[in-house]
């Protein structure tokens, strides 16, 4: 199959692209850069380089495509913008258009844990918005929504405060469990699905391991030369306030410590109706990077 990448050679992207050419199919990699072209190319897929707010861009590089994959570009956290996240819903509709005038019957979306509503989840209801801008594209287009939950590299934002403080610091902690995904299962589930049927509109949760605050302290605390590292729990103004004195937005601020209290409440609600397998690589995996970026840190 003729399939397009977005996300040039991220997290997800890159495994995904390799997956996917070494199963025969023929892959073309979207990147805003370049100088991306060689490392696009020595995996053996096609670049495109363009910009992905650019519809007419996007629209020729989708025609004849079997399959596209979509993903909104991360790295918001210190847009000064009054809402970055509203550029999310722009690229949602700059997709659409896309799609709609390319031809494409058949899309991979990468979505989140806490799509499944816009209440209550903050920053994540973003999501929410985009698989609604999405689902207004002709019902000939059938797409699959993947829903990762939190992935293990986002605990490197742990780093600062364990080595200023001596303990991991969120506004949620405990001994509920929660789910955690490495970007590897999410390229190895989205491959498959690739490969598989297309019907209608799909939704798809991907996790790897679970573990409670606790046992997530526990086990990089291990890793990193501190058996005795502690979660700690503070309010959400005083975690509010941390992320505002470190820079973040302040809309993204307010978004990430509700989307942290929602974990405690109604953000795994839906998914632990449809809770998938969990992949193969398990939080100790993890914990092995994330004692050599700690320690390089």
């Amino acid at each position: 199959m003729k399939i397009v990448l977005t996300g040039s050679l991220g997290h997800i992207s890159k495994p995904l692209a390799i997956t996917l050419i070494e199963k025969g199919h023929d892959v073309t990699v979207i990147s805003s850069q370049e100088e991306r072209s060689t490392a696009i190319e020595a995996i053996g897929a096609t670049p495109a380089i363009g910009q992905l707010y650019d519809t007419s861009f996007l629209t020729e590089t989708f025609m004849s495509a079997d399959v596209v994959y979509l993903m909104q570009p991360p790295g918001i956290y210190f847009d000064k913008t009054p809402d970055p996240r509203m550029s999310w819903t722009h690229l949602a509709n700059v997709y659409a258009e896309a799609v709609h005038d390319s031809g494409v019957k058949k899309i991979i979306h990468l979505s989140s844990i806490g799509a499944h509503t816009d209440t209550g989840v903050g920053m994540l209801a973003a999501h929410h918005k985009v698989e609604s801008v999405l689902k207004e594209l002709p019902p000939a287009v059938s797409i699959k929504f993947m829903r990762p939950v939190g992935f293990y590299y986002n605990m490197f934002a742990f780093i600062p405060a364990i080595k200023a403080q001596g303990a991991i610091i969120q506004n949620y902690g405990g001994d509920l469990q929660e789910p955690w995904v490495s970007p590897l299962d999410i390229a190895a589930v989205i491959a498959d699905e690739i490969e598989a049927p297309f019907e209608g509109r799909a939704v798809r949760y991907i996790a790897s391991d679970e573990a409670s605050p606790n046992v997530v302290a526990k086990i990089l605390g291990k890793a990193i030369g501190m058996p005795e590292l502690k979660w700690k729990v503070v309010s959400d103004e005083d975690f509010l306030n941390g992320l505002l004195s470190n820079g973040i937005n302040a809309n993204t601020a307010k978004g990430l410590t509700e989307m942290n209290a929602a974990r405690m409440k109604n953000l795994y609600d839906d998914y632990n109706k449809h809770k998938p397998e969990a992949g193969k690589v398990k939080l100790e995996a993890f914990a092995k990077d994330f004692a050599e970026v700690y320690s390089r840190s």
